[in-house]
């Protein structure tokens, strides 16, 4: 199933400048999620990081990863217009730099889950080359 970035805000609460997945390749609710974010030099996050080389941050890449998987925990019936919290961040490994032009595929497979707090596996590649990776904790609010 695939969700354009209209079906997207209709899941999560993010709006501009913070919604940061353009499009979900697919999904199965509750278990996993990918999807993609096109990296443009005209967003805002470029003027100061940074003006004279462009690097998508790190931890937008996090924030990016954990929409994805906001996604597949989100898109279940009983979580309808909650939202998902960070709680943690493990073991994250950036591999690469992301720079304008980049497309970013992210996918985050949830493995554990107990009551409202969870734990994604996270992957964003551009290219077929690994951008980073993390292990994502997250807790569903409201």
């Amino acid at each position: 199933m695939e969700l354009n970035s209209n079906q997207i805000a209709e899941i999560l609460p993010h709006r501009y400048p913070f919604a940061l997945v353009d499009r979900i390749t697919d999904y199965e609710p509750g278990q996993w999620a990918k999807g993609m974010k096109c990296i443009s030099a005209a967003e805002p996050v470029f003027c100061g990081h940074f003006p004279q080389q462009h690097i998508f941050p790190g931890v937008l890449i996090l924030e990016a990863m954990a929409q994805v998987g906001a996604i597949a925990i989100l898109s279940l019936p009983e979580n309808q217009g909650k939202i998902a919290l960070f709680g943690g961040v493990k073991n994250a490994r950036f591999k690469r730099k992301v720079i304008p032009g980049d497309v970013l595929e992210m996918e985050c497979m949830l493995t554990k889950r107990r009551g409202p707090v969870g734990i994604g596996e996270c992957k964003a590649m551009v290219n077929g080359e690994v951008a980073c990776t993390a292990e994502l904790t997250f807790a569903i609010s409201g």
